[in-house]
């Protein structure tokens, strides 16, 4: 059904032997004229004070990559770090979905206490392009209709058919364990092309039962149906469940009961491939590696077709077992997949990855067969 037709790096530290760089989370956009543009974070650890966002250019479909600088992101008073997603929006804007992790009060920790798993104080911001990348507008914060007290970053800003923005993102503990609002899947809601976030809607949310949903992604469907997927988490168990989705016929304001996919792993990555089925990768946790799994829904159930293996089956110790995701988190040797369709019909994949003790940026070309 899909096969791998090219792969390449988009960043790596070209002298890890001088400096210690690594690099994480990728996303990227495609503009018009068939530009790449990738955001990225770099930093010397998977928690540093000092990850930042990054970008990069390709004008070759992905072959080559031009490293082009920091995106600033200027909050004065506090020591930050930050991580990013990318958007393409309407009229050619190139929209930055930044998240700022306030870390002045804890130095020497890292993004999440392991006897609470909650986080440290964070801001979502918008940082703006309207020139093709060449320069950034000055951040400018969201303001939430919801108290997080911390929220993940989890996907880039999704742009649905009737015009309406939503983000994607949880509620999350604060770093003491406060939680007014419980650990739950939710959207923010924009009316106004982002410049405010008046609404949000809850996707999933079983708080209650000590389970929490974390990575959730949308895509929009045929027939303007919104189809959202999380990993879910036994907070109670310390295990992971099956990954969920739900589903939305009124443009994110409601959602289904979450149901299970029946795919055992974490950061699932959903793209709708052109026969209407979906093409998802993630982290696998019964087996090693970052996989592809082909699946379609069918009078809203989800049916999975086909598997195939993309990076890292071979390798072991990939994540931490002390169930503890706070830990473990420490220690991933891979993760955050993501996902486009180039003009060209292809789909490129993006995810970080260890290779030869470091963490770089690689990138898939998958095609779609028959």
């Amino acid at each position: 059904m899909i096969k791998i037709v090219d792969t390449g790096v988009l960043y790596s530290n070209s002298v890890p032997h001088v400096k210690s760089i690594h690099a994480y989370f990728p996303s990227v956009v495609q503009i018009p004229d068939g530009k790449l543009i990738a955001v990225y974070a770099l930093g010397e650890a998977f928690e540093a004070l000092n990850l930042h966002t990054h970008y990069s250019f390709s004008s070759d479909c992905g072959k080559t990559w031009h490293y082009a600088g920091q995106i600033q992101n200027k909050i004065r008073g506090k020591l930050t770090s930050d991580t990013s997603r990318i958007t393409i929006g309407p009229d050619r804007e190139i929209v930055v979905l930044m998240n700022v992790y306030d870390r002045t009060e804890h130095l020497e920790e890292g993004l999440t206490n392991p006897e609470t798993i909650g986080f440290v104080p964070t801001k979502f911001y918008l940082i703006r392009s309207f020139d093709d990348g060449k320069t950034f507008n000055k951040p400018q914060p969201i303001n939430t209709p919801i108290e997080g007290p911390s929220f993940e970053l989890c996907s880039s800003i999704i742009v649905i058919s009737d015009g309406t923005w939503i983000l994607p993102t949880s509620t999350w503990r604060a770093w003491d364990g406060r939680c007014p609002s419980g650990m739950k899947a939710i959207v923010l809601i924009s009316k106004n092309k982002g410049k405010t976030w008046q609404d949000y809607a809850v996707v999933m949310d079983a708080y209650e039962k000590g389970i929490t949903f974390w990575e959730s992604k949308i895509i929009e469907m045929p027939g303007r149906k919104l189809l959202a997927v999380a990993w879910a988490y036994d907070l109670k168990n310390k295990r992971d469940l099956p990954n969920q989705y739900s589903i939305s016929t009124d443009c994110g304001k409601t959602w289904s009961e979450p149901k299970s996919t029946g795919l055992f792993g974490q950061t699932l990555t959903p793209v709708l491939l052109k026969n209407g089925k979906i093409l998802s990768a993630y982290r696998r946790m019964d087996k090693p590696g970052l996989w592809a799994n082909v699946s379609r829904i069918e009078k809203d159930k989800w049916i999975n077709e086909y598997e195939m293996p993309i990076w890292g089956t071979n390798l072991a110790n990939l994540t931490g077992k002390t169930r503890n995701p706070s830990i473990d988190f420490r220690v991933l040797k891979f993760g955050a997949p993501s996902m486009i369709r180039l003009n060209d019909g292809t789909i490129f994949l993006t995810l970080w990855c260890y290779e030869n003790c470091i963490s770089i940026i690689r990138w898939f070309k998958i095609r779609e067969q028959g």
